[in-house]
């Protein structure tokens, strides 16, 4: 009987794949891999199981409608995260990962009935983790970003000292920059070499959304404009400073948490370690009185 349920399951759930796949217009096999040869191409390895779910995303991003507001929101925090996706397919992407996976229920009904609570929580789960994805990666970048802010404030009092123009200090800077920062600094000075440096800097400000970096661009701002800046990055080197040595702080607070477990985990080992000797020595003192 269960060979019966077992073919009926997988033979339905062909069919139930056929039939949409016609009336959404899914694309083939082969036109998945072409998609995934010219995705290659521009660098970006991708599964032919991702390119479909952009595909259906797409689809279905057409049915989502949001408010200028909304959509102003979600495309700066996409544009943040290096996502090229509109709003609407990032957001169908996440109901349409969520709508798969409780696509798993059916299966589990017919079998093992016990599955669904945990089917169901692991679609809403996937739900959130999908539609925060940009968000988390936005806040990765930033706090990557005001990491290496103490570092570059003090790099732009020394050379401010000797210079006073912008765009070289920036250039010498981006060559040990990390990762993130040096990405945003290759924009901005793209961006400065092309129009003003005013309005690049502002721009520069704006991608971040920090408030310690908006301390830094409004100084230079105030280079450009013929301030000295010195005395003003001193203090705001100092500034930073204290924030990072309170940063560390809490860092080094969290970590005898962290270890607390594993020195429990240690002690109840060792507890076993010496009541399975004594046990077995009980045993064996029992065994030899009777």
């Amino acid at each position: 009987m269960s060979y019966i349920l077992t073919g009926f399951a997988i033979f339905l759930a062909i069919g139930l794949y056929m039939i949409l796949a016609d009336v959404l217009k899914l694309p083939t096999h082969r036109t998945t891999k072409a998609i995934s040869i010219v995705d290659k191409r521009e660098k970006r390895k991708q599964k032919n199981f991702d390119v479909f779910i952009n595909e259906v995303s797409m689809k279905v991003g057409r049915f989502i409608k949001l408010t200028d507001t909304e959509k102003h929101r979600w495309a700066y925090i996409l544009k943040s995260a290096e996502i090229k996706l509109s709003p609407e397919t990032y957001i169908a992407r996440a109901w349409v990962k969520a709508g798969f996976t409780l696509l798993f229920i059916v299966p589990a009904l017919m079998f093992m009935p016990l599955l669904f609570p945990v089917v169901t929580f692991l679609s809403i789960a996937i739900y959130f983790k999908e539609i925060r994805s940009a968000t988390e990666a936005v806040k990765d970048r930033r706090e990557d970003i005001e990491y290496e802010l103490p570092r570059f404030v003090a790099t732009l009092t020394q050379e401010f000292m000797a210079s006073r123009n912008v765009l070289s200090v920036l250039e010498t800077y981006r060559a040990n920059a990390g990762p993130s920062f040096k990405s945003e600094l290759e924009i901005t000075i793209a961006d400065m070499r092309s129009g003003s440096y005013e309005e690049a800097i502002r721009r520069f400000e704006g991608r971040i959304g920090s408030s310690k970096l908006s301390e830094v661009c409004r100084g230079l701002q105030g280079v450009l404009n013929g301030s000295d800046g010195v005395v003003y990055f001193q203090t705001l080197t100092f500034s930073l400073k204290q924030m990072e040595i309170q940063r560390l702080k809490s860092l080094a607070k969290e970590r005898p948490g962290k270890i607390r477990k594993y020195s429990f985990a240690m002690l109840f080992c060792f507890m076993l370690m010496y009541l399975s000797v004594m046990f077995i020595e009980i045993i064996s003192t029992l065994g030899n009185m009777f």
